[in-house]
């Protein structure tokens, strides 16, 4: 077997070439097999070896990134297994299991995500500045169509256009896979509709729909900066992430009866138990409106 460096290097230009991930997953493979050939530092790869970094692995980092890093390192493997460059696997011999504890979506409640626009509106109308305009079609996007971030900063005026009065995303998701998204709110057409117009030469000249100050496509960094910007404008402590819009917009959509199956396609999920852990929040959120709402819990009986 070559010297591991040299494997990994190899395996992720066929990550890239033959397998087309994305560039974000590449990163990924990328350092955690890098971080494990230097836990190696030249040993033989055996069953124990792996069992002491999976030890490592445990001590350093959360049960998650624990577990993905671990799936790196098993398809590296069984990808040297395949192309015959390894005649043992050493994870045919391990066993790996790794009880992940339940993390349920955070949600951003409604009334945040109104007090964050309405401030957000409010300084625009005052101000008439363009990179307010920017950052209010930053968050509509997020809210009204629970884009991820990575998606949000790879539009361009070919996926993002208006037409018949609604907004049409082509999004490129995951894999490489493409989903459609059409959203007929009059308010964010308005407003999208509005950014395209000031913002049409900086579009056409970098070729991606949102841009910075620089006249460089907006970063997913920046995007962070404008949520904690406008949370913090419009006094709401919770800290809120790009993703917990995407929760929000997923949790709304079943809680006002949509099939999960249409959700699943709205979100790009390739398996629909990644989208059936909303099922447990809304259950949940159900659960604490009856608890607060129905007029038994107002009512005190004794039985002596």
């Amino acid at each position: 077997m070559k010297e591991l460096a040299n494997h990994i290097e190899q395996y992720l230009v066929i990550c890239k070439n033959e397998k087309r991930l994305s560039k974000d997953t590449l990163k990924a493979y990328g350092t955690d097999l890098k971080q494990f050939a230097g836990f190696v530092a030249g040993r033989e790869v055996d069953k124990e070896l792996l069992s002491l970094y999976l030890q490592f692995l445990n001590k350093k980092f959360a049960p998650r990134s624990a577990k993905r890093k671990m799936a790196s390192i098993r398809a590296f493997f069984h990808e040297l297994e395949y192309r015959e460059e390894l005649k043992d696997n050493p994870f045919d011999k391990l066993r790996v299991r790794m009880q992940m504890p339940k993390q349920l979506p955070r949600i951003i409640p409604e009334e945040s995500v109104k007090a964050i626009l309405q401030k957000a509106y409010s300084l625009y109308r005052v101000k008439k500045d363009q990179w307010i305009l920017r950052d209010i079609v930053v968050l509509e996007l997020l809210f009204s169509t629970g884009i991820r971030v990575s998606e949000l900063c790879k539009l361009t005026p070919d996926s993002l256009t208006i037409s018949d009065n609604e907004v049409c995303l082509l999004i490129s998701g995951k894999g490489n896979k493409e989903r459609i998204l059409k959203i007929r709110a009059p308010g964010l057409v308005t407003v999208v509709d509005r950014y395209m117009a000031e913002f049409e030469a900086d579009i056409f000249s970098i070729g991606f729909t949102l841009v910075n100050r620089n006249h460089h496509p907006l970063a997913a960094q920046s995007v962070r900066r404008i949520i904690r910007e406008y949370a913090e404008l419009a006094c709401v402590e919770q800290h809120i992430t790009p993703h917990m819009f995407r929760h929000t917009f997923a949790t709304s959509l079943l809680e006002a009866g949509v099939n999960i199956r249409y959700i699943q396609s709205l979100l790009g999920h390739s398996s629909i138990s990644t989208t059936q852990i909303y099922t447990y929040v809304s259950t949940q959120r159900q659960t604490d409106l009856l608890s607060e709402k129905h007029p038994r819990g107002r009512m005190t009986f004794e039985l002596e």
